[in-house]
Formats: structure tokens, sequence, C-alpha cells
């Protein structure tokens, strides 16, 4: 097996986008590389062409690959549904919901089963695998049964690149540290060391760059740059924090409500490429403002995240903003957020077969949660009734519930497949919900949608802005960013003295 693994000091150091980029560098000279993630925990999700459920991590470095992406690459996420517990997804399919204790004891020969069933898979069909690890790889309390970091590092007998965030301070003590709580073995295997997000003059870290490579006796392979607004989809809620910065001025002003629990935060990205338009992320009443439209996102825990919002007091802020004409969208458990009832048949949301909620009344609906989660890639156009027309449009689904739409108008928004309806489209356009995630990722919905409210705010309409074009030149202007502070040539130097040496293991 061909590749390396990048592993980091910590969360969020930025080592799925080094390895986005790099995946991108890679396949762009000709090789065949795909990414792997052995254990993912993030509620952002990616659903394969063959309707299996993967971290949006994966997938996205997979298209950054130039490949399908495919179970194999994330065999293992995990998606929390509360601080204590997370739904285990297993080779793309919902297993059961474990508390981190219970994953623990019970799931560790399983996954590293499943680790090397994939990484086997992989090596058939891939010339080169590009390895990531996940949050520290020396969490002493949890070392001796982890399934993300050194031990994939072993069974793959790849050599590992340790990436560290300068950005957040403590660049030298998190390198430092991290090597000393490493074995001696462990510590043999990491052969290069990368530092992200330098702001600033990169003359100035020259000395530490000295000081890194003469302490450890390993080479500093990059100094990689902060790369603000690179609008390549985020792995986990910890990007809410990015959106939060990006915040900028603009005309017509949206509130993405925030969950605590919110999933596939991703479907609200392509805003950021309107000229005119504010997101605004809302936690409770006094953050609410007057927005010109409303955004409730998906979730991993629809009632907990209903309660919630009773609890912040924005249930009846959304409502009282409904009822005097405004826009709302709900997405996928925003979608059943929307509705009057929600019940927990199977008690696969809070735990509590039969739990009933009230939920916030706008669409006359029930949502019904049942056992066996749907994740389908969803293909079609907007459904007759709604008179906006024939463009197609796709996105997929990934949910437990099922909606039932009491109204006798019954007002669909999506006609799939030709004969499946699909959402609700109610008040000329006003109130919307879908269980369809990238519903604004198609450039023609979002400029309908959004130009709907221009026309409600008395400002001019604007053309369509081709998000979907720029997703390929985003892949390539990440990877020749990242090229131009990562030195290939001595990576690759590594990777063949690596071969040299395990060629007979």
């Amino acid at each position: 097996m061909k590749g390396f693994m990048i592993q980091g000091t910590g969360s969020d150091v930025g080592k799925s986008l080094i390895v986005t980029a790099l995946c991108r560098m890679f396949a762009n000279e000709g090789v065949k590389v795909a990414p792997f993630k052995s254990q993912n925990m993030s509620n952002n999700s990616y659903v394969t062409a063959d309707g299996l459920e993967i971290g949006r991590a994966q997938g996205i470095q997979a298209e950054a690959a130039k490949t399908e992406a495919s179970v194999w690459m994330n065999p293992i996420l995990l998606k929390p549904r509360s601080d204590r517990s997370s739904e285990v997804v297993l080779l793309g399919k919902a297993l059961k919901t474990l508390s981190g204790k219970g994953y623990r004891e019970t799931f560790y020969e399983k996954g590293v089963e499943v680790i090397q069933r994939s990484l086997h898979e992989l090596s058939k069909e891939y010339d080169f695998l590009i390895l990531e690890g996940a949050g520290s790889p020396v969490e002493m309390n949890l070392k001796d049964r982890e399934l993300v970091n050194m031990k994939v590092a072993a069974m793959a007998d790849l050599p590992v690149f340790l990436a560290a965030d300068i950005d957040r301070g403590g660049v030298f003590a998190s390198i430092v540290g991290t090597l000393e709580l490493f074995s001696p073995e462990e510590r043999q295997r990491v052969k290069g060391i990368l530092i992200n997000k330098f702001r600033g003059d990169f003359s100035l870290f020259h000395d530490g760059v000295t000081f890194l490579e003469e302490r450890t006796g390993i080479p500093v392979l990059g100094v990689l740059p902060y790369i603000n607004n690179h609008m390549i989809d985020r792995e986990d809620s910890l990007s809410i924090n990015e959106f939060r910065s990006l915040k900028k001025a603009g005309e017509l002003e949206i509130a993405v409500i925030q969950l605590p629990y919110a999933s596939n935060i991703s479907d609200i990205e392509p805003f950021l490429h309107e000229e005119d338009v504010a997101l605004r992320f809302v936690r409770d009443a006094s953050e609410f403002g007057k927005p010109d439209a409303v955004i409730i996102p998906g979730t991993k825990s629809t009632i907990r995240d209903l309660q919630s919002l009773r609890q912040a007091g924005l249930a009846d802020k959304i409502v009282s903003f409904a009822k005097e004409g405004g826009f709302v969208t709900g997405i996928c458990g925003g979608y059943q957020i929307l509705g009057k009832t929600l019940i927990d048949v199977e008690g696969t949301d809070t735990g509590e077969a039969g739990f009933k909620e009230d939920g916030l009344g706008l669409i006359d609906a029930v949502t019904y949660f049942q056992k066996e989660k749907k994740t389908i890639r969803a293909a079609g156009t907007y459904h007759p009734q709604t008179g906006i027309g024939e463009e197609p449009l796709e996105g997929y689904e990934i949910h437990l519930g099922d909606t039932v739409i009491a109204d006798t108008e019954k007002r669909p928004l999506f006609l799939f497949d030709a004969e499946r309806e699909e959402g609700y489209y109610g008040n000329g356009g006003r109130i919307i919900g879908t269980y369809l995630h990238h519903l604004f990722h198609n450039d023609g919905w979002r400029n309908i949608w959004l130009n709907r409210i221009r026309d409600n705010l008395n400002i001019p309409q604007r053309p369509r802005v081709d998000v979907g074009s720029l997703k390929e030149e985003r892949y390539e202007r990440l990877a020749e960013d990242m090229k131009k502070y990562i030195d290939m040539e001595q990576i690759k130097r590594i990777l063949l003295e690596w071969d040299c040496e395990h060629e007979n293991d």
C-alpha cells in the first residue's frame, strides 16, 4: 500500500482541507488517489451514488481526487445526537445509537475489522491513499482503543505527517508535546511536520522552522497560509464559527437558526457568493432582529432542537415572522420543525417510543420518526403546481422521519423521478419545507427564491450566480495555493525512502 497519513496536534487544525488539497495535487499528476478517514464524527453527511452515507469531508475529498466517493473512504461515521451519544453509521448505513462508553466498550473489534477491510478494498482500486486522522493522536485516556490515528497508520503501514494550527497559538508546544507523548514506535512513523493557518510575513517564521527541525529531527514540509473564504464544504459544527467570521453587509439579510445539533450546514454556503446577501446566525430571541428571510437547517436531533427553539424564545419569533408574511425555509429537520406534530414512533429521535411534540404549526403536517433511515440522491424538477417551470435540480436526502402533509391542497414543492412528490410550497413560496439537502446549491432555485425576496423589499432583482460551475475552480485554486508552500519533492523523497525500507515487510 502506498500513501501517507495526515494527523493533527488537535481538532480543527485544518487536516481535512490539507487532505483535500493534496488529493487534487496528486490527481493532477495523474495519480489514481483516494482519501480515507476510518472514523469521522460529524453531522455533515455526503450521500454516495449508491445511496450510502459517509462524512461530507470524505465526499468532498473524493471529488477533489477526481473519483467517485464510496463507503470504503469513511467506513465509520459517528453522528452526535446528544452530548453523550452518537448514531453509528457503519459502511453507509445507520447501525445503532451508542453512548461514548458503550461505543468504546463494544465496537472496537468490529471497528478494526471494518477498517482493515476498507483499506484492502481501496488498495485494490487505487494506487495511492491519503489518510486523515482525527483530533489529537495522543489522547492518553482513549489511546488504547482508538480507531482513527496511529492504530490506522500502523494497520496501513504508512508514514505520518503531523499538522499543527499556528493561528490559535502554542504551535511549538503542541508539536513537541504531541511527539513526546508518542511511543518510540509511533514517533518513528512521523516523517514530516506541516504548519497550517499562518498569517503575515513567512520570513518571520524562519527561526521557528529551524527550532522545530533541530528540536525534533523531523523536517518541516511546509508553512501553509491561512486561506480565508476557501468555499470548500466544511466538515463539522466548528465551521459555524467560520461562517460567523464571514458575516458581510448586504441589502438582503438571511437569519440562519443555529440549532445545537445542526447538520449539513453546508446547505447555506452558496449565499456567500451572493453580493447583496448577508448571513446571520441566530441562537436566541435577542439575536433575531428584523431579517428578510429565515432558514432552519437540518438537525441530527429534531425534537431536542425544537425544544431548544422554545427555550431560546425563537419559536414564537419565527411563527410571528411567518404570519407577518416573512419568508421561512426549513430543510430536513427544519422542515419537520415547521409542521404541526412530530411523533417519535420508534424512539429513534428521542429514545422514547411514542413521544409527541408540537411543531411550529406553519405547515399542516405530521412527521413520523421511523426505524429505518432514508439516504438517497434525488433529482427532478419543480412540481407543476408551483408554476415555477421545469428546470432540473438535484440534491440528496438523509432522514429518519416521514412527513405527511394534511393540507387538503397539498402544495408539493418538487417532483422527483417523474412521480414522487416532495416538500411543501405554501403562501406563494414564502413557506418552504423540504428534505432536499443542497437545495440552495441549485443556482436556479436560489435565484428564484432570492429574487422574490428582493421584490418584496423593492430592491433590484439580480441574475443567477453560477456557484455550481465554481466547484472545480475552487479545488484547482486550493491545490495551486497549497502547492506554493508544500515541498512536494521532499514529500516524494520521504515516500520513496519509506517504500524502499518497507517493501519486504
